[in-house]
């Protein structure tokens, strides 16, 4: 238990760095200039004591002790996300590299959906490094498939969208707009890499059908918000990774 308690403080810790990287690398600021955070509203310099994951958010009652404009609360959960994510890959697998590049993978999974959350775009990057990490841990085969096979998809809704959907509403709107974002091609790719066929299948499945949450809820209320797909293909990643979750099992029994 002492054990499980250790590795999930050091996956607040670890939560904690993800929130930096998730601030300043879309807006292109240094991670190591200035060192420290500050107040997102009045850049002032929070102390060591006022930065400690999730306690310090909770001891200052969501608000900044020099401005008390609200901090938000994606900090925390951030930092609690990771810390569960890391404590239970530990608990699913031996203590070794892959571990470590699994772990790494899912950090990179969360800087990456937080971004693709707030500005519907990622950087080139930071697939990459997903990309690397996953052939470190899976089937380069696997995530070549499954790249072409989203990328190909793509194509196909994207056509119908503009060329056929487009045509038949006279919304002209819809003649440059993309089924799918570009990110979401590469973290197929590393879906299918990890898990194989059958799993990474399922897990892109899961993925769908949390995505049709908020999408029926702002078709709904009529709202023309764009769904983030990489969140929730992270998250179907790990639920499936984790708890091996197989949608051909139920038509193989």
């Amino acid at each position: 238990m002492e054990l499980y308690i250790t590795v999930f403080i050091i996956g607040l810790i670890f939560g904690s760095f993800l929130n930096v990287l998730i601030h300043r690398l879309p807006l292109g600021i240094s991670l190591f200039k200035p060192l420290g955070s500050s107040c997102t509203h009045c850049n002032y310099r929070i102390k060591w004591h006022e930065n400690i994951p999730v306690f310090s958010y909770l001891f200052l009652k969501g608000k900044c002790s020099n401005c008390s404009n609200p901090i938000s609360i994606a900090y925390p959960l951030v930092e609690l996300t990771t810390a569960l994510v890391t404590l239970l890959l530990y608990m699913n697998y031996w203590l070794n590299w892959e571990l470590i590049a699994t772990i790494a993978l899912f950090y990179t999974l969360i800087v990456l959906s937080l971004i693709d959350l707030k500005y519907k775009a990622v950087p080139d990057y930071l697939l990459i490094v997903a990309v690397i990490l996953v052939i470190l841990v899976g089937d380069l085969m696997y995530i070549l498939i499954f790249a072409g096979g989203f990328a190909l998809l793509e194509l196909v809704i994207t056509f119908y969208i503009q060329k056929v959907k487009a045509k038949i509403t006279k919304n002209k709107n819809l003649e440059t707009q993309s089924a799918l974002g570009e990110g979401d091609i590469p973290i197929a790719g590393v879906i299918g890499g990890l898990l194989g066929v059958h799993l990474g299948i399922s897990a892109i499945f899961l993925a769908t059908l949390l995505a049709l949450l908020p999408a029926t809820y702002n078709l709904i209320l009529k709202k023309e918000i764009e769904t983030p797909f990489i969140p929730f293909l992270s998250l179907g990643l790990f639920i499936t990774l984790i708890s091996d979750f197989n949608i051909f099992s139920w038509f193989l029994r």
